[in-house]
């Protein structure tokens, strides 16, 4: 018999026979003898097997020769195997042995650590693989050398497929089963990253699996391989739109540059198509959603088929009717600008959609560019602009990125967000372009040209900013601004000149009509300045003055009932549409530019160059003007720049005219001048 020695091991007495010493469960002397002490240490045991043979996780313990000494049927239920198969059996041949977990285990086995957890694939004897989570605890003997090793064994299958599940759909796109925006953006993130086989540290980690290998003392936690078999290594399912537009936050520090020592990739190249379907929301609208969704299903399973081959290729869905196809390690501009042409051509070809034959085309934007001084962030920024270009020139097209054009739409944005940050901080100004009758050269009036004093691009003309203020809706109070400036300015030349009259002529944006009550702007401006009526001009476009809906006429008859005189600039390029003239309280006709160059060639009856132009626009001219004056309008020409075309304009009948010849725009000093010089009797012949 075998004693228990207050450590927990066995020592023999001096006769040879075993003495118990000690009570295995408080350690405490024996007081009565030694069977109530063999009595403890039956029950103890008894329920130490009762707990590992019924435990609901399996259980192995193993000696230092890496055999299975008892095994419990949990686990053999595992595997696929009997209790009694499993005693003596190499625990290698139950767990698959990997490089790091073996140097882990031998240095449990060695002592060196207590305890060890890992994720490991179990062979079951039918051939399939059982995921497991195991931890191994090990066993030491009164002296604290390692005796054995207890190895705890959890099945993870249905959990590590759930998990699967959700990672796919937290990465995939429910409705087309394409990648979607948050995998996007990793991949993206590792085509710009991931550096060749001689890559510095950070390029390295990114090519390990998301869950590393654990290898300090004490606690360690190990996973093997393809125990977390993810789409793409270190992929996460939280995509957000956010700043970084939807991508995931790690994904967004990821583009941050290499700290110093880290390599980064040369001579590698990325590539991105980003396309959109051409008027996808007419299909949406007319045939119903339900359509439309059937058709994004149809298009990417034709962009899975034909443009996800290969290495490096991934197409995606970002969301609505986006999609992007990414090519890693591209060739250059040529490779990409012929998948782009092949994608144009791939979707001009016609979906059978519910019984629907539809035909969409596609626009796409295309950037290449090297690896080395870009980032995931700009090169999206880029394609995306590249996209809305392939759609302004004309949509079923590629567009390959230019930096010029790049920087412009740059400079655009920039324009935009300061314009109403610009007003309030008083960079606008006023210019005035006097206003001429070909008749007696007198100025009669002269219209108002806002000016942009940029602290930076210095003074930009309206052309450059006017359609901007429009799309953004800054000309609302960019254009209050100016009318009230303009009859301040007008009411003091009234004051100083009383006997000329002249009236100032303000430009007017069809949404200053539509996005604010522009008849309550012309009668406030009024009041304050002083200026009568009869002494505004407003201009509108024909376009904007006869499209569709009945607010511009209600409120430009309004204006022309106070007396202010209404004058349709560029007339002859919008509609045309000569019978709203008899309807329309309209003043003045303003003939675009576009007429007036042909009086720039040489005289008719003269041979030479240009001369049938040149008859052509004055015929045309003529007959406007004669048009304009039997309904009791007056007409403009502007772009005067020589005194043969003034003259020429006023045998067609023209009254009056603006332009270089009689006066650049400038400021209203210059307009006074020229009243003062006319009423000292210094009129321009």
């Amino acid at each position: 018999m075998n004693g228990i020695t207050t450590d927990g091991a066995t020592a023999p007495d001096t006769t040879g026979s075993p003495l118990m010493t000690a009570c295995p469960t408080c350690s405490a002397p024996p007081a009565d003898g030694t069977d109530q002490l063999l009595d403890a240490l039956r029950a103890s045991e008894s329920r130490f097997r009762a707990a590992f043979a019924d435990a609901g996780i399996g259980m192995a313990l193993i000696d230092s020769t890496d055999r299975v000494i008892e095994a419990n049927p949990a686990l053999a239920a595992m595997i696929g195997r009997e209790v009694s198969e499993l005693v003596r059996t190499h625990i290698h041949d139950i767990i698959e042995a990997e490089d790091t977990p073996r140097r882990l285990y031998r240095e449990l086995v060695r002592g060196e650590r207590d305890r060890l957890r890992m994720e490991k694939r179990l062979k079951h004897r039918e051939g399939r693989t059982v995921l497991s989570k195991v931890t191994l605890s090990l066993i030491r003997d009164g002296a604290g050398r390692p005796m054995y090793t207890l190895a705890m064994v959890e099945d993870i299958t249905e959990q590590r497929r759930l998990w699967d599940r959700l990672k796919y759909q937290a990465l995939h796109d429910p409705l087309t089963r394409l990648p979607n925006r948050a995998l996007f953006f990793e991949r993206l993130d590792a085509a710009c990253l991931r550096a060749d086989e001689h890559a510095g540290p950070v390029a390295q980690t990114l090519r390990r699996p998301a869950n590393g290998t654990g290898a300090g003392t004490g606690d360690s936690t190990a996973t093997g391989r393809g125990i977390n078999p993810g789409i793409s290594a270190g992929t996460g399912a939280n995509g957000r739109a956010n700043g970084n537009g939807g991508r995931p936050a790690a994904a967004a520090r990821a583009t941050t540059p290499a700290t110093a020592g880290e390599r980064q990739p040369n001579g590698r190249r990325v590539g991105l198509c980003y396309l959109d379907l051409d008027g996808f929301a007419a299909i949406n609208e007319t045939l119903g959603h339900h359509i439309g969704d059937q058709l994004l299903v149809a298009v990417a399973a034709r962009l899975e088929i034909g443009f996800a081959r290969g290495e490096g290729r991934l197409v995606a869905r970002l969301g609505g009717d986006e999609f992007a196809v990414l090519v890693a390690d591209s060739e250059g501009n040529e490779q990409l600008t012929a998948l782009a042409g092949r994608l144009v051509a791939s979707l001009q070809k016609p979906f059978e959609v519910a019984g629907h034959q539809l035909v969409v085309t596609a626009s796409v934007g295309v950037v290449e560019r090297p690896v080395e001084g870009t980032t995931p962030t700009d090169l999206v920024k880029d394609a995306d602009s590249t996209l809305y270009w392939s759609k302004a020139d004309g949509r079923a097209r590629w567009t390959l990125y230019d930096p010029d054009r790049g920087a412009h739409q740059l400079t655009r944005q920039l324009l935009t967000t300061a314009l109403r940050p610009a007003l309030e901080r008083g960079e606008f100004s006023v210019e005035y372009q006097p206003l001429v009758g070909l008749a007696d050269g007198v100025v009669h009036g002269a219209e108002a040209l806002v000016r942009w004093r940029h602290p930076r691009y210095g003074t930009l003309s309206p052309d450059r900013f006017i359609p901007l203020a429009e799309e953004s809706g800054a000309i609302v109070p960019l254009g209050k601004w100016v009318l009230e400036e303009s009859c301040r300015q007008a009411r003091r030349w009234l004051m100083e000149f009383p006997d000329t009259e002249t009236f100032v002529s303000v430009n007017l944006a069809a949404r200053q009509i539509w996005d604010s009550d522009v008849v309550a702007d012309v009668a406030q401006a009024l009041e304050s300045s002083g200026l009568p009526a009869r002494l505004l001009q407003l201009e509108i476009t024909e376009s904007a003055l006869l499209g569709p809906g009945g607010r511009p006429l209600q409120a430009l008859q309004a204006l022309a009932d106070m007396g202010v005189r209404i004058a349709i600039d560029d007339f002859g390029t919008g509609y045309s549409n000569l019978a709203y003239l008899s309807r329309l309280p309209v003043h003045v006709l303003k003939l675009d530019g576009t007429f007036i160059e042909g009086f720039r060639d040489p005289v008719p009856g003269r041979p030479g160059q240009g001369s049938r132009r040149t008859e052509a626009d004055e015929q045309i001219v003529r007959a406007m003007v004669q048009l304009a004056h039997a309904l009791g309008l007056t007409v403009t020409a502007e772009g005067i720049e020589s005194a043969a075309q003034a003259e020429r304009l006023r045998l067609t009948g023209c009254d009056t005219a603006q332009g270089w010849y009689f006066a650049r725009p400038g400021e209203a000093a210059l307009v006074a001048d020229i009243l003062r010089g006319t009423r000292a009797g210094e009129a321009r012949p």
